[in-house]
């Protein structure tokens, strides 16, 4: 029997949680730029799984590891040593210059290891009292959805309908020197956590220098400067990490999605001694973290990001692509602003004539291109990093044929 994409889509929706909605594209095999969907129908990829593959789909030299690692050892939980998890361990740390790395699982798990790590310090060496530790967060910012982080949410949809909150949390606008330095005058406040570019936000880049200003402001009040760069690190910007930007290097820093390049769920958080160590054994952990499988994958996604200089394609096309973008806006009234990052970009949209973003993105998808809308006003542009110049200016004249036939 042959399925076609409403037979699967129905599938879903009868067995599954009602807790997205995706586009109505049901695909099927991926790789490099391209996904295809079951009808054999190709697409460009520019969500690329929210930045988890930035490799570009189905890499031949991490699924390589991948295959190689799976016929050995997949898992042994920390109850033992294995011999995968202190080299992915050294390679890492290397490479991002910290003393020591917690690997994980999910993004969620990264920024919740994060907090319990920022907290552990507060009591032990900044000597903040106990149960008094406050870390500050920024306004529309997206961390996950586990309970304590929609406790920092201020996005009705993460959090309304799930209290009681966890408490210890104060929030602060975005890009707001400030603000910053005003909340960091209470001696209780033990880190900022912040996302150096907001991508489920809608692509919101901070003023030039918010960054390094934000981190010294940390430095002066021993506040822990904590950065997310789990959909903006790992060359998603045009640099290896978004932070590199204002040369700001994070005293927690927590990274996901692109680390394994989309094959598999693997996070990690990195810190020095004087942090990481405060985590004693018995304290933190996760079965499934540092496992076999895991690190391989992780160590292969890495060298492909370092070794095909993923960044700098992303630095240099993404300059390309908001150049295009930017003639949208005298175009078509219905684009209202270009910004990004890098290979992180978004348009906004103005409804017309009771249109919105989605209308847009589904007459991409007619015309081959795959974007998702956030916020109902938002179109993100995340292809993946090893897309070429050619590919990239063809995806251009998808967006703007669209747009131009948009009724």
């Amino acid at each position: 029997m042959t399925r076609t994409s409403q037979d699967y889509i129905q599938l879903e929706h009868n067995y599954g949680a009602h807790n997205y909605h995706p586009l109505p594209a049901v695909l099927k095999k991926g790789k490099g730029v391209f996904l295809w969907d079951v009808e054999g129908k190709k697409y460009y990829d520019f969500l690329s799984a929210y930045s988890a593959v930035n490799q570009g789909h189905c890499h031949p030299k991490i699924i390589k590891a991948l295959r190689k690692q799976a016929k050995r050892l997949t898992l042994t939980s920390r109850a033992f040593y294995n011999d995968a998890l202190g080299k992915f361990e050294k390679y890492i740390t290397e490479m991002l210059h910290y003393d020591k790395v917690l690997p994980m699982n999910t993004g969620a798990e990264g920024v919740e290891t994060a907090l319990k790590l920022c907290r552990k310090w507060a009591y032990d060496k900044k000597k903040i009292p106990e149960n008094k530790a406050v870390i500050v967060v920024c306004q529309e910012n997206f961390h996950g959805r586990t309970i304590t982080i929609i406790s920092m949410s201020t996005d009705p949809t993460s959090f309304k309908g799930y209290g009681p909150f966890t408490p210890g949390f104060k929030v602060i606008p975005y890009s707001n020197l400030k603000e910053l330095e005003n909340t960091l005058k209470d001696p209780n406040v033990a880190g900022f956590l912040v996302e150096p570019l907001q991508g489920e936000a809608g692509v919101y880049v901070p003023d030039d220098g918010y960054l390094k200003a934000a981190f010294d402001l940390c430095k002066k009040n021993n506040v822990l400067f904590i950065a997310d760069e789990v959909q903006s690190g790992l060359g998603r910007t045009g640099k290896m990490l978004a932070c590199d930007h204002e040369g700001v290097r994070p005293d927690i820093l927590i990274l996901g999605k692109a680390l394994s390049g989309g094959v598999m769920p693997v996070s990690a958080v990195l810190a020095d001694d004087d942090i990481m160590l405060c985590i004693k054994p018995g304290e933190h952990g996760s079965t499934f973290g540092g496992n076999p499988l895991a690190c391989k994958v992780a160590i292969a996604a890495l060298k492909v990001l370092k070794d095909e200089r993923l960044a700098e394609n992303a630095e240099r096309l993404g300059k390309i692509f908001r150049n295009e973008m930017k003639k949208l806006e005298k175009e078509h009234d219905m684009v209202e602003l270009v910004r990004g990052k890098g290979l992180l970009n978004a348009i906004v949209i103005k409804p017309k004539n009771g249109k919105t973003a989605w209308d847009v993105c589904m007459a991409l998808k007619e015309n081959g291109l795959l974007a998702k809308p956030t916020h109902d006003h938002i179109i993100r542009f995340a292809p993946p990093l090893v897309i070429s110049e050619e590919q990239l200016m063809e995806a251009v004249e998808i967006i703007h044929e669209t747009l131009k036939n948009f009724k």
